[in-house]
């Protein structure tokens, strides 16, 4: 006879919903989800919530990759304290939730970028962490494939935790370090015509670039670029387009900042090797072995390595006063007409101990388009000063910003510049050649999916792009008036 569940494992079996959450704040944002900050109504606990958009994830062929992450974050569970948890999932008629660890101190780039640089203490802490996460790696049989700083989070100690699983892959051959081949066969397929690697490009391993195979070594491979940005602030293999960077990560072709220590400079050397099975720790007969012995780590006690070193005097300060509550009047759940004013709330907050950004504003209710011929000509003169005048065919430029424009694995960042015309230009900033322009129609129609992404659907392409700094209602809001001002409604009416 089976006996009956306890009430922990009742709890456990029942399927949670949106309403057993408070959404606040979105923290995170990915090329097909958003993640909030949201606190279980029965236990007030915090967790990080991936909301994904199933018809997005349909339009977009992306739910291999979902699958696939479901599928690696059960296998991984919680036994290593350097990778998020997946606690439950749950969907409703449009959307797909992940409930995940919360790491409240945001992502190792973040810290880079603060700090410049870290000193030795913390740049050895931090590789003694990674080396641990991706022994558990090993262990499970899980190649991430994507591991870059931003793809590296903090918890509220200042541990490290692996995320995004959305590109790993689950080796079947226990004795053999390279892929054979058999295992992603299906996305193989489906990537390439898209480059036949999955990755960052900065961060891609030379054997993903060349013949589509990943492996253990790939991860070691990304391992030392991620050293190398911690001791020097830079990353290994930096160029004007994403062809330079591969043809430099093909070559070989970095080099080390002056004074760089040269412990930690033997250790990436020894990682950024072109043949993966003579990386350090790749052909280990105990796993990663030797990347524990290495100089680098001299001392370290891998069984105990203490708490972390304090980045700054002033960090844990800075931490209180930047940590991010959810507002009591909120209601569980999470309705569309909520995740709209969560997206609002996080471009301008109602109330924080935080200034927001420095941004000229419009007047209140004024048009981007409300301008007088006196003004165009004016505002013209002065625009022949901005190096982008030029691919503006003499038309006043009303709006203009660097976005990730998105087609195949990378994104391509542009200048894109709104004109009167109409006309949404956009230009290589790092050439300086002009690209393309969306084609205007009274067909033409901006969606903002949330503060950093949105798209522009025009009769025969959709634009997928992204807004860095987070306005991407803004472009939308810019966009809609200038074809409002151009394609007014009545004129869609025939008169006689």
């Amino acid at each position: 006879m089976t006996p009956p569940n306890t009430n922990a494992e009742q709890q456990e079996i029942r399927k949670k919903t949106p309403s057993d959450f408070i959404f606040g704040k979105v923290i995170g944002e990915g090329s097909f989800s958003t993640v909030y900050l949201a606190k279980d109504v029965q236990t007030n606990k915090e967790y990080a919530i991936k909301v994904l958009e199933k018809a997005h994830i349909i339009r977009e062929k992306k739910s291999e990759y979902v699958m696939r992450e479901k599928e690696v974050l059960r296998i991984l569970e919680s036994l290593c304290p350097y990778i998020v948890h997946l606690y439950s999932t749950f969907q409703d008629p449009g959307r797909l939730y992940f409930v995940l660890t919360y790491a409240k101190n945001g992502e190792l780039l973040k810290h880079i970028n603060l700090y410049k640089k870290f000193n030795f203490e913390c740049t050895r802490y931090y590789s003694c962490e990674l080396v641990l996460a991706l022994e558990y790696l090993r262990s499970k049989k899980i190649v991430h494939r994507d591991l870059k700083p931003e793809n590296i989070l903090f918890d509220h100690n200042f541990h490290i935790l692996i995320t995004d699983f959305g590109s790993a892959k689950i080796e079947k051959s226990e004795d053999n370090d390279i892929n054979d081949g058999t295992e992603d066969d299906d996305v193989q397929q489906s990537n390439r015509r898209r480059n036949s690697f999955v990755g960052t490009a900065q961060f891609v391993s030379p054997e993903m670039l060349q013949e589509s195979k990943s492996s253990y070594a790939s991860d070691l491979w990304a391992l030392g670029c991620i050293v190398f940005q911690m001791a020097s602030g830079q990353m290994p293999f930096v160029g004007g387009s994403e062809y330079l960077i591969f043809q430099k990560i093909l070559r070989l072709e970095y080099k080390f900042p002056d004074g760089f220590d040269e412990r930690i400079k033997d250790f990436i050397e020894k990682l950024l090797v072109l043949e993966p099975t003579r990386r350090l720790g790749a052909s280990d007969e105990t796993t990663y072995v030797s990347l524990r012995k290495h100089e680098f780590f001299e001392e370290v006690d891998f069984d105990d390595l203490g708490p972390p070193p304090k980045l700054s005097d002033v960090e844990y300060i800075c931490d209180r006063s930047n940590s991010i509550s959810i507002m009591p009047d909120k209601e569980p759940g999470l309705d569309p007409i909520k995740a709209s004013k969560l997206a609002i709330e996080n471009i301008l907050p109602v109330s924080s101990t935080v200034a927001p950004p420095t941004r000229k504003k419009s007047e209140t209710d004024r048009k981007i388009t409300d301008i007088s011929a006196e003004d165009v000509e004016d505002r013209l003169l002065r625009q022949e000063g901005n190096p982008f005048h030029e691919f503006a065919e003499g038309n006043l430029i009303l709006k203009q910003g660097l976005i990730d424009k998105r087609k195949g694995i990378f994104p391509r960042r542009r200048m894109f510049l709104l004109t009167l015309g109409p006309h949404l230009y956009y230009v290589d900033p790092v050439t300086m050649t002009y690209k393309g322009e969306v084609p205007w129609s009274k067909e033409l129609r901006a969606e903002a999916k949330n503060f950093k992404t949105f798209f522009v659907h025009t009769p025969n392409r959709k634009y997928y792009l992204e807004d860095p700094t987070g306005y991407a209602p803004e472009w939308v809001k810019a966009i809609e008036q200038v074809k409002e001002y151009y394609f007014p409604e009545q004129d869609s009416v025939e008169t006689n």
